[in-house]
């Protein structure tokens, strides 16, 4: 049967290459060899950035950059509710108090006009996340956080070479947070980076990372550190991914425009949008069922399944998970957009190679599916 993925790597020679060439030289660890050096200074040299900081995740990177800048106990945390709940647990992993906040109906990211009124004397930082490859508007942000001297950390997990206001995404607060899981743009496998322009954040998260090892005495620790490296053979991964990431962003792009083509007349569908100010890399094609499909979402991935067409559900909001903490006083009716798309968006495949074929199959699929569930 034909089986259309919804995401998958795209891989080949070059990363066999540079892989082969780490096992040669015995660089198997995160403690040693070119790659992991060589990884952090191009990756932070794409996103414009002076410093990256491999790591071992997308998690392990928001942990990093949390407790560099001394977020702890007694602080709060403003987040996106929207979002891989990996980026709610790195706040409480520092004992510090996350905060959710509503979403944009049209770009599903962090709301910037709710900030500020959910700053309190505890508020320490601000993380946005550029939700399935669409920067947040980054202006409104960025002037709640001067005016409250608050720090910004980016999830870019989902956002590498996105573009707000033509410069790119992981230099726009204080730190970037990256993922290299297997469906990102590109891929270590697993892994993560961050990435600043601040040398002293860069030097405190590298120490953090790898244990807090001390200088003239290295068991001598320096902290309580955290075993996060990333290997050097994954690193061999990124840099050869790294060359073919402008050539993956395109293919993204044009995915998106060809179902955007075939979708666009369905008044039950919520597209993916590109604002004035973003340049939108599509990570997922993320669709919202509206209209007479909005209750749809189970029996339509159904359908689609019976046709071979993998999808996923959206992440459940953190005001709507059931086994995590709400701060006292936030319930699951704080953010209704949240709500809203929770359990009516899903993703469409779009890998990098899927073909215009597939994709109008899809399309044609997805559309019958609707008109069939909405009779």
């Amino acid at each position: 049967m034909r089986r259309i993925p919804v995401a998958q790597p795209l891989l080949g020679a070059n990363e066999r290459e540079k892989v082969l060439s780490a096992l040669d030289a015995g660089a198997i660890s995160g403690a040693f060899g070119e790659w992991i050096g060589r990884f952090e200074r191009e990756f932070a040299a794409y996103c414009d950035c002076a410093h990256g900081v491999a790591v071992s995740s997308g998690t392990a990177a928001l942990h990093v950059a949390l407790a560099a800048l001394e977020i702890g106990p007694g602080d709060e945390v403003l987040v996106s509710t929207l979002t891989n709940m990996a980026t709610f647990f790195a706040v409480h992993y520092t004992g510090a108090t996350p905060l959710p906040i509503d979403i944009e109906p049209d770009t599903l990211n962090l709301d910037p006009r709710l900030l500020e009124g959910k700053v309190t004397e505890r508020t320490k930082a601000i993380v946005v996340v550029h939700l399935f490859g669409h920067p947040v508007d980054m202006d409104p942000v960025l002037s709640v956080a001067r005016k409250h001297g608050l720090f910004v950390v980016e999830d870019c997990a989902e956002a590498h070479g996105a573009q707000y206001r033509g410069k790119r995404v992981g230099g726009l607060g204080h730190i970037g947070c990256f993922s290299f899981y297997a469906n990102k743009v590109i891929t270590t496998g697993e892994g993560g980076m961050c990435t600043t322009d601040d040398p002293v954040l860069a030097e405190r998260m590298r120490s953090l990372k790898s244990l807090a090892f001390g200088g003239e005495n290295k068991f001598m620790h320096a902290g309580i550190g955290f075993n996060y490296r990333m290997t050097n053979l994954q690193a061999a991964i990124g840099c050869a991914q790294l060359e073919k990431i402008s050539a993956i962003l395109e293919m993204k792009r044009e995915i998106a425009g060809e179902y955007n083509r075939l979708l666009g007349g369905c008044p039950d569908l919520l597209l993916p949008v590109e604002k004035d100010y973003a340049r939108n890399i599509y990570w997922m094609y993320h669709i919202v069922l509206r209209g007479r499909a909005s209750g749809g979402r189970t029996d339509l991935m159904a359908r689609l399944a019976e046709d071979g067409i993998e999808t996923r559900e959206t992440f459940i909001p953190y005001t709507l998970q059931q086994h995590l903490p709400l701060p006292e006083g936030v319930g699951p009716a704080d953010c209704p957009e949240a709500g809203k798309v929770a359990f009516s968006g899903f993703y469409l495949p779009s890998g990098p190679e899927i073909d215009r074929g597939d994709i109008a199959f899809v399309a044609d699929r997805l559309l019958h599916a609707i008109d069939s569930v909405s009779l």
